[in-house]
């Protein structure tokens, strides 16, 4: 879908640091209706009730997202918790009192602004296309009018929190303070004992493999798993079992030639004589008689339109351009002056041409007819639009079939493949989890495999009931071979688990040796054993891990050398060694300014959400209802 309707970025950026569940749409500002304090009331915001129903909607529209966001692995019970009603609700509460703000406010957007953001959004007044904006508008569900109140209310947001985030800067001495810290550098040497070094001295015994074995049971455990029959209706198999004739190719083409059309572009010029409106009856003579000159004048000429629109056309926008009015779009002229400029020839100079800013001459400078595809070069496209709408209407019809049937004769799936010609495919070693692998296969649905694993399903090994893995896809499938979850025995995984307790031992031995030495060299400061120095800072490691860089750059250096000993997870333990540090002498100013930047978005955030919450307090919400009791109700 298009998304016609934008908030600011900025403050969806603001928002979104705020508010965890994805925003829906806000309800009109300082005009909540209110029916009371009835059994429906949720909440109440700014005096104003939160209901029931709409609590609901902003469930159904948060589902809505998530089920265009995940597709086919989509699964609503997964949203059934308190914890996703408990956001939902904070949500609205967020946006009602920010609402509620913007109306004591008086925060208002004028039409100028309005229509300039209208404009924008389609590049600007060359680009705005009026027919277009009504279509997007239409597709869903909008009206002009609706949309500017809708725009207003976005806008008007905006104004609110571009203020609040207008505060949000960091001060100069702290962003110094910070680019210093990033830029420090500090000398280091390192000495590293590998866990592997260590691994002689281990001595793993049957009783520690049993003692792991035993506590990390989970490591071992095989999935249950299955092999299954699977058949799938879609589009796809419908759409095979369709045709079209070449008659019906040819009656559509005929019927609906004006979609297979481009139609005539037209690129016009005029000359402007302006005239205001109630104009006296002599201002208006003199301006059609001006205007009837520059006609004559042209009809002599008629090359010289440019050059005489540069000289004397009174229309500030086109006039320097020679009187250029661009490709002609429907409704972007006024009437009179589309209408003259399409019933000329090219090149035809109009006579004087009177609209509400006075009278026009114009001139078409380039016309290209209207041209219609032959039937050839769309027949394929024709044939397989009919055969979608084919198919729609057939899958319908057979969609009821498969239903049915995979339920009424639910011991095999060959019935169903037999009545409408489908596929049984098989598929092994599939489990009740969705694989993420792509390409997995139709019966790779959280829904359906959570029926094909229920516990009817995997008793009497029946058809599961049809299930809709995706728009316009049914699946129904069965379980042939079942194998429950299993352990697998101590004598498989006895190397397995020797060689993982053979390096967590090794690791432990690692360790307590680094620890032995950090202290002996805190002692000593002696350099033995450690590698070249390295010139490191947080922004260049130079190749020392993460894990040390961090204690690296933490440690105290208030007296030199200093040393930081890091238990390094799967690798060993490592020892530091700082025995310089040093500031560069001048930070890049532009970086410096970036940083800057950055931590004014924070402070910012901070200052947001500090807000909001200040808004909620002023707004004197009160909670009425738990809507951990309501359920979310199923979306079809």
């Amino acid at each position: 879908m298009f998304e016609f309707i934008r908030t600011h970025q900025r403050l969806m950026q603001i928002f979104l640091a705020i508010i965890i569940v994805p925003s829906f749409a806000f309800v009109g500002i300082g005009s909540y209706k209110s029916f009371g304090d009835d059994a429906s009331t949720i909440a109440k915001i700014d005096g104003k009730p939160l209901t029931q129903q709409e609590f609901d909607n902003a469930v159904r529209n948060q589902l809505d997202n998530y089920r265009q966001r995940m597709g086919a692995q989509f699964d609503q019970k997964m949203f059934d918790t308190p914890e996703f009603k408990q956001n939902v609700l904070d949500q609205l509460i967020a946006q009602r009192a920010i609402a509620a703000e913007v109306g004591h406010s008086h925060l208002s957007i004028g039409d100028a602004q309005l229509q300039k953001a209208i404009m924008d959004m389609f590049g600007g007044p060359a680009s705005f296309d009026k027919e277009r904006y009504i279509a997007i508008l239409a597709a869903q569900g909008l009206r002009p009018e609706q949309n500017d109140a809708r725009m207003r209310q976005e806008l008007a947001l905006q104004q609110l929190a571009v203020a609040v985030e207008g505060t949000g800067f960091a001060p100069r001495t702290v962003a110094k303070t910070l680019s210093d810290i990033a830029a420090q550098e500090r000398d280091v040497q390192e000495l590293l004992l590998p866990v592997a070094d260590f691994v002689p001295q281990v001595k793993v015994t049957d009783e520690m493999v049993k003692a792991f074995y035993d506590k990390n049971s989970k490591f071992f455990e095989v999935p249950e798993q299955a092999k299954i029959e699977y058949v799938v209706l879609n589009n796809d198999a419908v759409a095979a079992q369709v045709s079209v004739t070449d008659a019906e190719v040819s009656d559509y083409y005929t019927k609906n030639v004006a979609q297979f059309t481009t139609p005539e572009t037209r690129r016009a010029s005029h000359i402007l004589i302006t005239l205001k409106k109630g104009a006296s009856a002599a201002d208006t003579a003199a301006a059609k008689a001006k205007a009837e000159a520059i006609v004559a004048e042209l009809r002599k000429t008629p090359g010289d339109f440019a050059k005489v629109a540069k000289a004397k056309s009174e229309d500030p926008g086109s006039a320097e351009q020679g009187g250029d009015l661009g490709v002609i779009e429907k409704g972007v002229l006024v009437a009179p002056v589309e209408n003259a400029i399409g019933k000329l020839k090219l090149g035809e100079i109009s006579d004087p041409v009177q609209s509400d800013f006075g009278f026009h001459v114009l001139t078409v400078t380039e016309l290209k007819p209207a041209v219609v595809k032959p039937l050839e070069l769309v027949k394929a496209d024709v044939t397989d639009l009919l055969k979608k709408q084919k198919a729609a209407k057939k899958y319908s019809e057979m969609a009821e079939a498969f239903t049915n049937t995979v339920y009424e004769q639910s011991d095999s799936l060959k019935p169903v493949a037999d009545k409408l010609g489908l596929k049984i495919e098989t598929a092994s070693n599939v489990s009740r989890n969705p694989s993420p692998a792509p390409g997995a296969g139709a019966f790779n649905n959280a829904k359906f495999l959570t029926a094909l694993f229920s516990n009817d399903s995997i008793s009497s090994k029946r058809n599961t009931e049809a299930v809709e893995t995706a728009p316009n896809t049914l699946v129904s499938g069965r379980i042939v071979e079942f194998k429950p979850a299993s352990k697998r025995p101590l004598a498989e995984v006895d190397a397995q688990i020797r060689q993982r307790v053979t390096m967590e031992e090794a690791a432990k031995l690692a360790f307590k040796a680094g620890e032995e030495k950090l202290a002996a060299f805190k002692k000593s400061g002696d350099a033995t054993g450690f590698g070249a120095a390295k010139l490191v800072s947080r922004q260049k490691p130079e190749g020392i891990n993460g894990l040390a860089m961090q204690a690296i750059m933490k440690a105290d250096t208030s007296k030199l050398p200093a040393y930081v000993g890091v238990d390094l997870p799967g690798m060993g333990y490592g020892l530091y060694r700082i025995d310089k540090v040093q500031q560069p002498a001048v930070a890049d100013e532009a970086e410096r300014k970036s940083q800057a930047e950055q931590i004014g978005n924070v402070i910012a955030q901070q200052e947001m959400a500090q807000y909001i919450e200040f808004l909620k307090q002023k707004a004197k919400v009160k909670i009425l209802k738990p809507i951990t009791k309501t359920t979310v109700t199923e979306v079809k």
